[in-house]
């Protein structure tokens, strides 16, 4: 099968329409609505229904999603895995979950290159289902996430604790103060949820709810308020007086989890990768 067509088939998907499809994949309209139509001959069954101004996925179609990005990353791996140069002996696959590159991961990157010689790296920021599916189809190695999957046979090591501050831009504030600002919400996950809804019943409802941690930083630096926000990040800012720590607001803590297969080829590479993630040296 062309993978082309399966690019223009979540493309279509991701955007619902067949123009906007075209400007982002750079082809004519009649290119686009011609590769899906032979997608859906190569399989016997309609993938979109086609209304005006209204394309939406049949069920098949919904299907087919999950099954294109699997097709497309497998494809996108076996084509790295067969060009490595001279100077790499394989491929790393190492995809971390949303905020975990600022919280944590940021200052471990370039160790990793450095330290795990003859190697390409090959990193992304996912969602924790992403990355469940792609552990489950064997294109992803290591999986860095807060809320690691429950999967027999996947091996799982706690790499780190990380430290969740309610900091706000104006100085001297307590937590009763709190209801008074603009508060940013940044998903941290399963039990950060549970913490939050139970401890800080206090905090008003967010002008801001983010996944990016690095996003509610910027908006409270230009708009003050208060928001949940890892010590690696703030760290900075602590120091030089931006921002200042809700002194009486507890630290809310997150684990961050290793997840991979221990059947795997690269299994070498994977433990040395690990081991250097594991160390509390580092800092962002």
């Amino acid at each position: 099968m062309d993978t082309d067509l399966l690019k223009t088939f979540l493309e279509v998907s991701r955007t619902r329409h067949f123009g906007k499809a075209a400007e982002n994949l750079y082809l004519t309209r009649s290119a686009v609505s011609f590769r899906i139509k032979q997608l859906e001959g190569i399989l016997g069954i309609e993938l979109f229904e086609r209304l005006r101004n209204n394309i939406q996925p049949t069920p098949a179609g919904e299907r087919m999603l999950g099954h294109a990005e699997a097709v497309l990353n497998a494809w996108e791996r076996a084509k790295q895995d067969i060009i490595l140069n001279q100077q790499h002996n394989a491929q790393l696959a190492l995809s971390a979950g949303n905020n975990i590159w600022d919280a944590y991961l940021q200052g471990f990157l370039q160790p990793l290159h450095l330290g795990l010689e003859g190697v390409a790296l090959r990193t992304d920021v996912l969602s924790a289902s992403v990355m469940t599916r792609q552990l489950i189809e064997r294109t992803l190695d290591i999986a860095i996430t807060f809320d690691p999957p429950k999967l027999d046979g996947v091996t799982l090591v706690k790499l780190a604790q990380v430290k969740l501050y309610l900091v706000s831009k104006q100085q001297g504030v307590k937590l009763a103060q709190t209801a008074n600002l603009p508060y940013i919400k940044v998903d941290w996950g399963t039990a950060f949820n549970i913490t939050h809804a139970q401890d800080f019943t206090m905090l008003p409802l967010p002008v801001l709810h983010t996944s990016s941690a690095r996003m509610a930083l910027d908006f409270m630096l230009n708009n003050s308020g208060c928001a949940f926000l890892p010590e690696a990040l703030i760290q900075p800012y602590l120091d030089n007086g931006t921002l200042s720590r809700v002194d009486d607001a507890k630290c809310i803590y997150r684990h961050v989890y290793a997840a991979y297969w221990a059947e795997n080829e690269r299994l070498a590479y994977i433990e040395q990768a690990i081991s250097m993630l594991t160390t509390d040296k580092l800092t962002v």
